[in-house]
């Protein structure tokens, strides 16, 4: 076997850190590791551990992150477990939004420790999983700035939870927002969450399923505002290259769809909300892409995937395919998409949008409200080549609107 390369050796001690450092936490728990024990367990000098990861903290997050994108598609209840040759299953299409949040809570409530782990009769890999996770919220109450991007990591969350309920509805059902209804529902299981590590044997999981699906019928008065439009920035034309590196969507699990038409928001963590904007002001068949991005890549970008595979995995066991939301996001760790869009310099209030077709960047906004700007430039181009019978349009108006996705 020839000799690593410098990458190569890199990804390799990487790699050993994290499976030392998984170890270390399941059985010290997060508050007892020790650095130089995750060292030691690796074979490495704790100078290589920090030069993979900048802190203990990092680095737990960076081992949740891990485990939840390894972990094995879920199988649906009675059914045998999907092969290499088979999709993984779902269920029925014509769900109903009471029957998916309860399958949508069914699923949160399955992975938390509901026992005591001292008394618990379930394997010492569960009692360590569920060990590991113990002080993930602990850690982010400790410090502002990782609450912050916390908290709009979340509502990405319910954004995409939101979507994919109303995707759920009757074409002859009320067409109203149900993002506060999904915001309602994760307030629920975050709360259920908290209580099953503080107060074991407290939580009754029939309840909270029962509770989540009433939440279907609740009228949160949730309207889509239009913005504020003095306030929001022109799309300006572009006509540039678009190359973007291969990603995945941290949604899906699969390939980013990143070459089609459509509109793509670079997001930094604390502008995540604006990811409703690409999705409700582009037109339809749009391909749209959030693309995550920080300047604390070190610590963030793993919570930021540790959030979204979280949902990606209680969502793929309560909605069909054809009710996933369209919206795709990307955690750009290394700032190689941005840079793509035209964005070297990335912050955590970054907003900045471009708009894709056939290959190239043909508008293109920076600021607070870029993604409105550039996804309804999409919208308006559209329109305006319905009405000229095929001309297609450079640019945009950001007055004009469309219905919810």
């Amino acid at each position: 076997m020839g000799r690593l390369s410098r990458a190569e050796l890199q990804q390799l001690n990487r790699a050993k850190v994290l499976a030392a450092a998984r170890d270390e936490f399941a059985g010290r728990g997060f508050r007892d590791a020790k650095v130089d024990g995750i060292a030691e367990r690796a074979g490495l000098t704790r100078g290589a551990v920090y030069s993979n990861f900048p802190g203990k903290r990092a680095l737990y997050f960076a081992v949740l992150a891990d485990l939840a994108e390894r972990a094995p598609e879920p199988a649906a209840p009675d059914a045998p477990a999907p092969d290499a040759a088979h999709e993984p299953p779902y269920p029925e299409p014509d769900s109903t939004v009471s029957e998916a949040l309860g399958a949508f809570a069914r699923a949160w409530v399955a992975r938390l420790p509901l026992v005591d782990t001292d008394t618990d009769t379930d394997t010492d890999e569960k009692r360590g999983s569920a060990r590991l996770g113990m002080h993930l919220m602990p850690e982010i109450l400790a410090d502002e700035s990782i609450r912050r991007p916390f908290g709009q990591l979340l509502k990405l969350d319910a954004i995409l939870l939101g979507l994919a309920l109303e995707r759920l509805r009757p074409a002859d059902a009320p067409q109203g927002r149900l993002v506060r209804v999904a915001e309602t529902a994760l307030t629920t299981l975050y709360g259920a969450t908290q209580l099953a590590d503080a107060a074991p044997g407290f939580i009754e999981p029939f309840n909270v399923v029962r509770a989540c699906e009433q939440l279907a019928g609740l009228d949160l008065n949730d309207a889509w505002p239009p913005p504020y439009l003095p306030y929001i920035p022109h799309a300006r034309p572009a006509d540039e290259p678009w190359a973007p590196p291969r990603a995945v969507d941290a949604v899906r699990g699969e390939p980013a769809r990143l070459a089609d038409d459509g509109v793509v928001g670079i997001l930094g963590l604390h502008r995540l909300e604006a990811a409703e904007e690409l999705v409700r002001a582009a037109p339809p068949g749009a391909t749209v892409t959030a693309v995550l991005v920080t300047a604390n890549p070190g610590e963030l970008a793993p919570l930021a995937r540790l959030s979204v595979v979280g949902l990606r995995d209680c969502l793929r066991q309560a909605f069909p395919p054809s009710a996933w939301p369209r919206l795709q996001a990307v955690c750009d760790e290394s700032g190689a998409l941005a840079a793509a869009a035209g964005v070297p310099a990335v912050s955590d209030a970054t907003e900045a949008a471009v708009r894709i077709e056939a290959g190239r960047i043909v508008a293109r906004a920076d600021g607070r409200g870029a993604c409105h700007a550039a996804a309804s430039a999409g919208a308006a181009a559209q329109a305006r080549t319905g009405r000229a019978g095929g001309r297609r349009g450079r640019g945009g108006n950001i007055n004009e609107r469309q219905p919810l996705s």
